[in-house]
């Protein structure tokens, strides 16, 4: 077996979320944790998470003119950073913000926290949550192919922040190792009619409920803060065949989920056959007594 070496280092990945500009505007709702949001150890989800984002997102555009002068979105890449984890039962808020932009693309923030409660099955007091978000942005026309943002959007947006040159920078190693290179076998993941949206596309939610799988061999990752950052790299449409290659390193589980490949490949994969669609790398991070104390 040959050593697969990332190309993307660790502590590039991991630099840490901007906050908000002071005074900066923000959208604000709130939402429910249900039984359907959590495992079996009353955790909430990577994939509920991504629905809360979603629900966001969408609630925010119904709440302003976006949605006519700047309807269609695709989002590149997803971060999430679970500081103190969620749990049921809680009622969970979402704030959204827009913390960088360019012309055509945002980077949008959305900070989630959790009120918890106490019932009969989750008698014990717990702390409130805390769920930092980015997700990169980009703005579509009805064709499917970046457009400029509307004048009226981009005033509305830089307006909460100092960065309008957001320029994109991978976070994950896009190209697969071989499946020679990594110890773990690749494993198939099969996909549901119910995992996509009415524009014949995977759902965001559905990617991470692949994740979800994988972490219950990785818990030690998850039971402290982590991040989790999944790019998408091509779209993933009905009767697909997936398939995750994964490589484990001490603090990370990088996943790679490969389709077959097209004749127009550009090449992220060392076998013709395959391609990547999306990649995944979920991160412990190191707690408040971890970190290097200075002299």
């Amino acid at each position: 077996m040959r050593n697969y070496v990332s190309t993307v280092s660790q502590p590039e990945s991991l630099a840490p979320l901007t906050d908000r500009k002071n005074g900066a505007k923000f959208f604000e709702a709130s939402y429910r944790v249900r039984t359907g949001d959590v495992d079996q150890e009353m955790r909430v989800r990577l994939d509920s998470v991504a629905r809360y984002l979603q629900d966001c997102a969408n609630d925010n555009i119904e709440a302003t003119d976006l949605g006519d002068s700047d309807p269609f979105w695709i989002v590149r890449r997803t971060v999430i950073d679970v500081i103190r984890p969620f749990s049921w039962p809680a009622t969970v808020t979402a704030q959204r913000w827009c913390g960088a932009l360019s012309t055509r693309w945002t980077n949008m923030r959305v900070r989630l926290t959790a009120d918890h409660e106490t019932n009969r099955f989750n008698p014990d007091p717990r702390p409130p949550g805390l769920i930092e978000t980015e997700a990169f942005w980009i703005n579509v026309n009805d064709a499917g192919m970046p457009s400029r943002i509307s004048d009226e959007a981009f005033a509305l947006l830089s307006g909460m922040n100092d960065e309008h040159r957001l320029r994109w920078r991978s976070m994950n190693p896009e190209k697969a190792p071989r499946a020679d290179e990594v110890e773990l076998p690749d494993r198939p993941h099969v996909l549901r009619s119910t995992d996509f949206d009415p524009f014949k596309h995977l759902n965001n939610a559905a990617y991470l409920e692949a994740i979800e799988d994988e972490l219950a061999e990785h818990t030690t990752l998850i039971d402290g803060p982590h991040r989790v950052v999944i790019e998408y790299l091509r779209p993933i449409v009905p009767d697909t065949a997936l398939t995750l290659r994964r490589l484990r390193e001490p603090d990370r589980l990088l996943v790679w989920m490969l389709i077959p490949a097209d004749p127009d490949a550009s090449g992220d994969s060392e076998e013709p056959e395959l391609q990547v669609a999306a990649t995944v790398s979920v991160t412990r991070l190191a707690t408040d007594a971890e970190q290097p104390k200075s002299e």
